[in-house]
């Protein structure tokens, strides 16, 4: 046994470790080969399956002994705070300086945003504002739900706060929200968010067929595109961005870069864009996911109210994903029933553009002319927006809530 640790540590090491931590090594690495294989089947979301789950698997399987004789790896540390033990881990952990300088402050969800920002058409919105916003409202529910509950289930009103980020379904957003909020439990949070938002392919469209009746989910959408100028556009854009900023300033940095991302969409800044879009954003998604995988260490991953998490990210993305649905009818039936499709309301919870593109499919697979997705887009561009509101306002109140 002594030959065996001392040739393959990482074999060795899981019968010296206590058994729940060995045990659980042994799941996440089989949980990364399933994330990692569903990602390459375009099942989930493969831009941050793939990397996330090879990720898992190598910190949970790469584990030695260090100086000290502890178990550990060379990948990252980040429960590390003290600046002097930090200063010398840079030196040892390969992803500990871009975890620390990228990762822990937000940066790459920033990064994120910005390219995201550049992606989007603010046109959607102001196409159907009214419907786009009422929407984005609804599909907002998941985070006030799981807020109450999570209180209710003995979580610190902070920590209930960064877990109920969950239910706006934007991952640089619960990175975000956590880390402002709870940073106690930033990593546990992160890591189940982005898990459960990559199964929003798998379980949305379950819950559109469930609310909505194939002959409704048939229904085809007229809409033009107004003819609103980019001068228009941009000078909308740069007043938002900077109101958003002047009520909601803990938001500030996600506001900014997703705004700036559509600025410099709309001011025609060709190599911006083709930089931010490209570059920057497959960066940091691969960054963010290969990190996240990492984070998955079992010792790291075995706090006590993991569980709590785990639930109450489930309840947070399906209260938001059904209450989303019921916006989509109420504009329905606003709308007398005609020229409206209820599928559009799943796309208020603001995984862009994921959710927009279940609406669609759902739209076509029951008529293949119909066409959803640019209402839709509108939708799911306000849900960022009302998901930013919601979470820097939430954030803002957090030294009230405490006392």
């Amino acid at each position: 046994m002594e030959m065996l640790i001392k040739l393959f540590p990482g074999i060795g090491s899981l019968f010296v470790q206590d058994p729940v931590i060995a045990g659980s090594r042994i799941v996440l690495i089989v949980l990364g080969f399933v994330l990692a294989y569903y990602g390459y089947k375009r099942t989930l979301e493969p831009l941050i399956m793939v990397p996330m789950g090879i990720g898992m698997i190598c910190i949970n399987a790469s584990v030695l002994f260090l100086a000290n004789g502890q178990p550990g790896t060379l990948f990252l540390d980040p429960l590390i705070s003290d600046p002097n033990q930090l200063m010398n881990i840079m030196q040892v952990n390969f992803l500990q300086p871009i975890y620390n300088f990228t990762f822990s402050n937000s940066l790459v969800a920033c990064m994120v945003f910005l390219g995201v920002g550049a992606m989007c058409e603010i046109g959607f919105i102001v196409a159907n504002p009214w419907v786009s916003i009422i929407i984005a409202i609804f599909a907002e529910a998941g985070t006030f739900a799981t807020l109450i509950l999570g209180v209710w289930l003995g979580l610190a009103p902070n920590e209930a706060i960064a877990v109920a980020s969950i239910g706006g379904a934007d991952g640089p957003m619960v990175l975000f929200t956590s880390l402002m909020a709870a940073p106690d439990l930033f990593v546990p949070i992160s890591v189940i968010a982005y898990l459960y938002l990559s199964l929003t392919y798998a379980g949305y469209p379950w819950i559109v067929k469930w609310m909505v009746p194939k002959k409704y989910r048939a229904m085809d959408i007229i809409a033009d595109m107004p003819e609103v100028s980019k001068k228009s556009k941009f000078i909308f854009i740069v007043i938002s961005c900077g109101v958003l900023c002047l009520l909601l300033p803990m938001g500030g940095p996600l506001i900014m870069s997703f705004f700036l991302g559509m600025a410099i969409k709309e001011s025609g800044i060709v190599p911006y864009q083709e930089l931010v879009e490209n570059t920057v954003l497959y960066m940091a998604t691969l960054l963010l996911g290969l990190l996240l995988g990492c984070l998955c260490e079992a010792s790291t991953l075995l706090n006590g109210k993991v569980f709590i998490i785990v639930a109450l990210g489930i309840f947070a993305l399906a209260v938001s994903g059904v209450v989303g649905v019921i916006g989509g009818w109420v504009v329905y039936w606003f709308k007398g029933g005609k020229n409206f499709n209820p599928v559009v309301g799943i796309a208020g919870v603001s995984c862009v553009p994921s959710t927009a593109k279940i609406a669609q499919h759902a739209a076509e697979d029951e008529n293949p002319f119909a066409v959803v997705l640019p209402v839709a887009m509108g939708a799911n561009v306000a849900g960022v927006i009302v998901s930013a509101v919601a979470c820097g306002v939430l954030i803002s109140t957090i030294d009230m809530i405490m006392k």
